[in-house]
């Protein structure tokens, strides 16, 4: 199949038109017209995962996060990570396909997928985007049965399948309403608390940030960028084969499940 019938897939689920302005999504390496037998899902495009493209045969790789940097290439120097990254993906004629900011956007996308991990209902859009009421950065929603912050941290690391979360008591000990903006969504607190959430879910939180939320009253757990977006891999994956299914096309779309958090806890000795 053509690479770029599959982006046409792609972009039926995330529109590149939803994409933040400053975003770079789409084709970012690749003709086309190539011709796709292997797809690699994954959330970042690293040597890992470029290795293990290679390894398998993949002709194509579908990342969440673009490749090509958002202010542009002014050089390509193949002695550093990504010009190297870049040469290795050239020389294999693999394609790249980037849905960024427009999946976070898209109905079930990122935040849909968050949201579901949560076991939230009565999920709305939360942060209207581009000046409509129609398309909504994070999701707000409510938990089936109120559970206590602490507790709700705990089931949200067995959810996301990370070690940890970091947790800012800032707000009721009891959890009804929740917000969340999956990646990097803190300058999102203030609208978290005028809609009433007693609890903010993303990633990537200061201290600044975190205390912010203390003196707007509301609790704030970050559980970090990787472990709030990494989910979308699967679901993106099984998305591209029932889509390729439907139209009875033989591509192959595999996962990565090799990719971790670039942070890892350290914990001092005896705990």
């Amino acid at each position: 199949m053509k690479f770029q019938r599959i982006a046409g897939l792609l972009e039926k689920l995330a529109p590149k038109s939803l994409a933040e302005s400053w975003d770079n999504p789409g084709i970012q390496v690749g003709n086309p017209q190539q011709e796709i037998k292997r797809i690699l899902v994954c959330l970042d495009v690293s040597q890992p995962v470029v290795e293990t493209a290679i390894e398998r045969g993949v002709d194509l790789i579908v990342s969440h996060h673009p490749v090509m940097l958002f202010k542009g290439l002014l050089n390509i120097r193949t002695d550093l990570y990504d010009g190297r990254l870049l040469q290795q993906l050239l020389s294999k004629n693999i394609a790249v396909y980037s849905a960024h900011t427009n999946l976070d956007i898209a109905q079930g996308g990122c935040n849909d997928i968050l949201a579901g991990l949560c076991g939230l209902e009565r999920v709305e859009g939360f942060v209207p985007v581009q000046g409509e009421n129609e398309d909504f950065m994070g999701r707000i929603g409510y938990v089936g049965e109120s559970v206590t912050v602490v507790e709700f941290a705990k089931k949200l690391c067995a959810s996301l399948n990370t070690s940890h979360v970091r947790l800012v008591k800032g707000g009721p000990d009891t959890v009804h309403k929740v917000a969340l903006c999956s990646g990097a969504g803190a300058e999102f607190i203030s609208q978290a608390a005028f809609k009433g959430a007693d609890l903010y879910i993303t990633g990537d939180l200061k201290y600044h940030e975190a205390q912010q939320g203390v003196k707007q009253g509301i609790n704030i757990i970050d559980a970090g960028h990787f472990a709030t977006e990494f989910p979308m891999v699967k679901s993106l994956a099984e998305y591209l084969r029932k889509e390729l299914a439907d139209i009875r096309s033989d591509v192959e779309v595999i996962e990565d499940s090799l990719s971790q958090d670039f942070f890892q806890v350290i914990r001092r000795e005896g705990e």
